[in-house]
């Protein structure tokens, strides 16, 4: 069996980077995500890598790009307000279709906000992380040991669509401690026929470029874009499930937020309250199929989050009217307790008990 370490998330996340073979790591401290920053530092010159703290973060995004058209696994990571001012190069490698990840530990906002935990980038991470028609994978682990399994995840899946992957935490799972097996090295070079790493007269120049100044061959290459992201929305969905199939609530959670609502859902099955839980593990593709699974059989939705309700329009979204669907969240950094939780799953319960009036 393989050994177990204590680790933190921030950590953990770096370690099995580097484990996954990123070799470029470009970013600026915020806080709550500095100890990745400060671990890369330390160990990226042992693995014969790159670490190289940026001026600011729309610099270090634009290194990630350097980095990515030259055929390397790269990563950046920051928190909050540092990921918005990397929107623009997010998007320039979306449209060169380039494989990287981004790491984003939230804090609370908007604008500086504070430094405590928060799930308040949702939209940002799945509807609005740059300019233009484009889409990023968004994987939203909810402890440390998959903190390290799917940045691990992340750069395989980045490179076999050739689109940027972000890594979707927050303050707490940063700074918490949890025992993590990490997964095995590996070092193997990926194929990239597209990247630009010379060519010695042995064929055609590579160009990575997102400018297109012909309107019919940016939308043909759009399209064809998309055609991708639909192969993604079928092949990545993810999701855990826990006591859903004879459950009357489903609360759907991730993350952080995840953690809690699964143990109001055990306090509420104590009570006799039949609840359940569906943990997005991928925020996009959104794991539609696994809330479709439920609909015929739940009389009610519960989305809980850490923001003034985000995750919640795509559940409706999915559930499409058929089922009613509330929200309960805190925000400003403060995290949501179990009891809280299980007395909005008590009222809902008292609700269809009295056959929804």
């Amino acid at each position: 069996m393989a050994e177990k370490v204590l680790m933190k998330g921030n950590e953990a996340l770096a370690e099995a980077a580097l484990r996954a073979g990123c070799r470029f790591f470009f970013g600026y401290p915020i806080t709550p995500q500095t100890e990745l920053a400060a671990y890369m530092s330390k160990r990226m010159p042992k693995v014969g890598g790159t670490y190289l703290q940026a001026e600011s973060e729309i610099a270090a995004i634009n290194m990630v790009y350097g980095a990515a058209a030259a055929g390397a696994r790269v990563m950046t990571s920051s928190s909050s307000p540092g990921i918005s001012l990397k929107g623009e190069g997010i998007s320039y490698m979306a449209g060169a279709d380039l494989p990287g990840v981004i790491i984003n530990v939230q804090r609370g906002g908007p604008g500086l906000g504070g430094i405590q935990p928060s799930q308040a980038d949702y939209w940002q991470a799945t509807r609005a992380l740059g300019h233009g028609d484009f889409r990023v994978v968004v994987y939203a682990p909810s402890t440390v040991q998959e903190m390290a399994d799917y940045v691990y995840t992340a750069f395989d899946v980045a490179d076999k669509y050739r689109t940027p992957v972000m890594i979707l935490a927050d303050g707490m799972l940063g700074q918490m401690m949890e025992p993590v097996v990490m997964p095995e090295p590996r070092d193997e070079q990926i194929e990239k026929p597209w990247a630009t790493t010379g060519h010695k007269h042995q064929r055609a120049h590579n160009v990575v470029n997102s400018l297109y100044l012909t309107a019919d061959e940016l939308e043909r290459l759009n399209i064809e874009r998309y055609e991708r992201y639909a192969t993604i929305e079928r092949e990545e969905q993810r999701a855990e499930t826990f006591l859903v199939d004879d459950a009357d609530i489903v609360v759907v959670a991730f993350g952080a937020s995840a953690r809690v609502a699964r143990s109001a859902v055990v306090a509420a099955r104590e009570k006799g309250v039949k609840a359940g839980l569906i943990r997005p593990i991928t925020l996009w593709p959104f794991p539609t199929d696994a809330i479709e699974a439920v609909v015929p059989t739940a009389q009610a939705f519960l989305s809980v989050e850490m923001n003034m309700g985000q995750m919640v329009d795509d559940v409706r979204l999915t559930v499409a009217g058929r089922r009613p669907v509330e929200f309960f969240g805190r925000t400003g950094g403060v995290i949501p307790t179990p009891v809280e939780v299980l007395v909005k799953l008590e009222d809902m319960n008292e609700t269809i008990a009295k056959g929804g009036e």
